[in-house]
């Protein structure tokens, strides 16, 4: 599957195929390594393919339910009971592939001389006008200097001062 996008000037971009990037960056084995187990029913890999593709729409899978645009070739619980699955530990997924991507790509696009480091970042996360947002609570923001009502995002990145990778986040 490959991913496109286009502008106003029809312009087209092709982006990397979410199949070469699983080659790539061995995607499968790393779920593996982080609990998944899966013996029978859908394909993985028709799961997989669907929630990578599945940033760019403009829709949730809901949405594309709803209004008969959805490409999935499964149900809604199929996809919710992947996701939150308890065996698979995602945060380990995330600082795997993260490191996979870090050494195995950017750090040859950098010299050595080039300082990198972790970035550890504590945002809030607004949540004004939502009344009965369970578990939201005053948060000072020290950019405005003022208290809002939200949460905490806790973020941990790389940078070698020209690129940022994500590597694992907490809702605090």
């Amino acid at each position: 599957m490959e991913f496109s996008l286009r502008n106003c000037s029809s312009l087209h971009i092709k982006l990397y195929s979410s199949e070469k990037f699983f080659k790539d960056y061995k995607v499968m084995e790393l779920l593996r390594r982080c609990g998944l187990r899966k013996s029978e029913g859908i394909p993985l890999w028709s799961i997989l393919s669907y929630i990578f593709s599945n940033v760019f729409p403009d829709r949730s899978m809901y949405m594309q339910q709803k209004y008969g645009k959805c490409t999935a070739g499964f149900s809604k619980n199929t996809y919710y009971r992947f996701m939150q699955n308890p065996h698979i530990n995602w945060l380990r997924f995330t600082i795997l592939l993260a490191e996979r991507i870090v050494n195995g790509h950017l750090k040859d696009l950098t010299s050595d001389q080039r300082a990198d480091c972790f970035v550890f970042d504590d945002s809030p996360y607004s949540r004004t006008g939502y009344k009965k947002t369970e578990l939201a609570a005053k948060v000072f923001d020290h950019v405005s200097m003022t208290y809002k009502k939200g949460f905490r995002m806790m973020t941990m990145g790389w940078t070698d001062g020209s690129s940022f990778v994500p590597i694992a986040s907490s809702l605090l």
